[in-house]
Parts: structure tokens; sequence; C-alpha cells
């Protein structure tokens, strides 16, 4: 039996140390937070989007960053295990749209009471409001930890799992790079990702709240169109964030530091420009003898209309009967593509998760145990993985918690 010291009281660390604990080692989780899963209780809203109960291959293509490092652990603790993990554990769940799976009651609470009770019955030691300072090793071997107030713990293993730099507030403060990088690793460059984006126009701050469903957009560096989706987004005080805003982040994030990028909403997607002239040019005979600004209702939401006059360059107060049809072509053609120029990601209190960490290349697939220094094993958001929202980046956490657990056993 061997002494396993878990660093971080997230996913990877609490999933890390059941099965480690499930494998016979005396097990200690450090936790510099009051409570376990701080991050946990706060994500989807505060449902917890555990999992995605997609297939194989769609959970790989969620993945935005190495993803041919996750095949081991993904295939070792695929996501129908990690329901079925659950499912024991006595939490029941529902899977909704996008086969993203949720807690039956909403509470991610539940998914965090859970894994305590297991901790519990495996004795795993908890140490809560202990931070770690240091990760020692000795002779290229782990040997010990340092905890704030000077003492120091030592063990056979160590899994690193202090989660990355984003919502500071509930402890992910970058101290597993730190360690990391004291141990001889490299750590790549970190951003904000999953984050909301700034803008430049004033016109955005007007939209302030509004929703946007069924659209499509697409981000441009020059004419190398770099992402396209379509789906939701929001208009905010300081630019434009929603499911596919937050998405294009962890694509566009390393582009958006070097210069600003163009943002095209298409807002009739399902329509053609030929297709929308056609129905722009009936609402258009329907309302021939009324102002400009009052034609177009059907058009957009309401808080849209005043925005959508502006970009058009049609005085408002024009009849419809006297808009030539270049101004009407024009109107169309904004309609399929309102532009709006994106200047900078959100911080990382913003961020849902980080991009960058830990170079997987220095950390075996299998096992998560880092290639410089035996013993020591990294596992969740510290290293440089991330995925797209849905469930897919807390999956990354109990894949790779679960390989780094599991393979402890063999000290």
């Amino acid at each position: 039996m061997g002494k396993v010291l878990v660093v971080g009281g997230g996913a990877a660390g609490m999933i890390a140390a059941i099965f480690s604990a499930r494998n016979g080692q005396e097990v200690h989780l450090f936790e510099k937070n009051e409570k376990l899963g701080k991050k946990i209780y706060i994500t989807g809203k505060g449902r917890c989007n555990l999992t995605n109960a997609c297939d194989m291959e769609e959970l790989l293509d969620a993945v935005v960053t190495n993803k041919k490092f996750l095949f081991s652990s993904f295939y070792g603790f695929t996501n129908e295990e990690t329901m079925e993990f659950f499912e024991e554990l006595g939490l029941q769940m529902k899977t909704e749209r996008g086969n993203r799976v949720f807690p039956m009651s909403d509470h991610s609470s539940d998914v965090i009471r859970v894994l305590q009770e297991e901790l519990k019955r495996l004795n795993v030691k908890l140490h809560l409001n202990t931070k770690v300072t240091w990760v020692g090793e000795k002779d290229g071997a782990f040997s010990w930890l340092k905890l704030e107030d000077g003492t120091t713990v030592s063990g056979d293993a160590c899994i690193i799992a202090t989660g990355g730099n984003s919502y500071q507030t509930t402890g992910s403060t970058g101290d597993g790079y730190r360690f990391a990088r004291d141990l001889g690793h490299t750590v790549t460059e970190i951003r904000p990702a999953l984050v909301p984006v700034e803008t430049k126009e004033a016109y955005v701050r007007e939209l302030q709240g509004l929703s946007l469903r069924n659209v499509e957009v697409s981000i441009f560096d020059g004419k190398k169109e770099l992402y396209r989706e379509f789906g939701e987004m929001l208009f905010t005080h300081y630019g434009v964030s929603g499911p596919l805003i937050l998405t294009a982040s962890s694509f566009i994030g390393k582009k958006l530091e070097q210069k600003p990028l163009r943002l095209l909403i298409d807002l009739k997607p399902a329509l053609s420009e030929e297709q929308l002239d056609a129905r722009v040019l009936r609402d258009f005979e329907e309302n021939k003898n009324r102002q400009f600004k009052n034609a177009i209702g059907k058009l957009f939401p309401s808080k849209l209309i005043p925005v959508m006059i502006e970009l058009s360059g049609i005085d408002p107060d024009k009849k419809v009967n006297e808009i030539s049809r270049e101004e009407r072509r024009r109107f169309v053609s904004i309609i399929k593509g309102v532009e709006i120029t994106l200047t900078k990601l959100r911080g990382y209190n913003e961020a849902i998760i980080t991009q960058g960490g830990v170079s997987v290349k220095e950390i075996n697939p299998a096992t998560m145990e880092s290639k410089k220094v035996k013993g020591v094993y990294f596992a969740g958001e510290v290293l440089d993985l991330d995925a797209v929202t849905g469930g897919f980046n807390l999956q990354i956490a109990w894949s790779t918690g679960n390989a780094a657990g599991s393979c402890v056993a063999d000290i």
C-alpha cells in the first residue's frame, strides 16, 4: 500500500483520489479552499453539465487542443463509463439538447455530494483550507509536498490536479503551472478560453441583453475564415457572448492577441440572398406607403430595428415605395452579414476554461505520469487540453483523473 497525495479538490482531483483509493492506496487530498468542487458548483450555470452522451468520434472531435493525447484516457474511461460511475454513486441524470448530461435535480451540488460521500466511504483523508506551495522531488522521483504553514508531507506519488487559471475566485490561480515548471516541465502559453469577446462598435452596447437564435456567425482574419457555426449568441455591454461566441473564442484567441478580427452575423441563414430579397420585397409591397422604420418589424427583434436602420444608411422616415432597388439590395446584404469588429477576449474571471498548460509531450498519455519526474502525475485542466462547450471539458477531467488515479496503483 502506497501513500498518494492529490493536490486539488476539483473534478479531476476528486475522481483521481477515488480511483486511487479504490485500488488500495492511502490517499490524502489537499484543497486550499474551505470545500471541495468549488468550480463544479458554478459550471453549467449551477446545473453542472457533467459530460456529453455522444459517440466516441464526436467526443474526440469536440477537443480543440491535443486530441490525439486523449485517445488512451477517453477510451480508458469513456463518457458512458462516467455516467455509469455516477449512477452507481446514486446520482440520477438526464440528457438534454446536444447530448448534454445534467443531474436530474439540476443542482451541481448533487454531483459534488456523491463524490464527497464516496471519498468518505473510501477513507480518503481530506485536508481543506490547506495550500500546497511546493512539490518536491529527489533523484528524479516525487518525494514530498510543502504546505503554506511550512510543514512537509512525504508520499510515494503525487497527482497534480490544480485546475487552470479561469474563475480565480474558485481557487484556480495557476499553482499547478508553477509546480510543473519547478519540476522541469514546459508550460505552453495560456489564455482564457470559452470566454466572451469585446467589440469596437458603439451600437453593440445598444443591443445589450439581446439574444439571437438560429443565426450563423463567421469570423475572418482578412479574407481567411477562422470559424463558422450556426446557433445562438448574446450581446453584452462590452461585446458578444453566448454559445457560438464562447466556442469561437477557443479557435480565435491566439489571432485576436495579434490583431482585431471581423465577425459577420447572418441573421437569416435559412434563406439565400435572393430568397431574402424576395421576402423583403414582399414586406415592402405590403407596407409601401409606410415609413421604412415602421415597415421592417417582422424581420427583426424590436431592439435590433434601430441598429439595422442605422447600418442600412436608409433614411428611417423615407417611404418604402421610394426606396431604390440598390438600397434594398444593400439592406439585404447587411442582414446576411452584420459586421462587428472583435478586439479582445475577456479575462480569466469570465472564462469557463484555460487554454494552454503543462505540455502533453512530457506526459505519458496512458498513465498521466510525468516523463521527467517519476511518481508525479497530472490530471485535468492543468494540462494543455481543452474542448468546446457541452460537457466535454469535464469529461477530460474525469478521464485524465481516472487514468492518473488508476495507474498510480502501480507504485
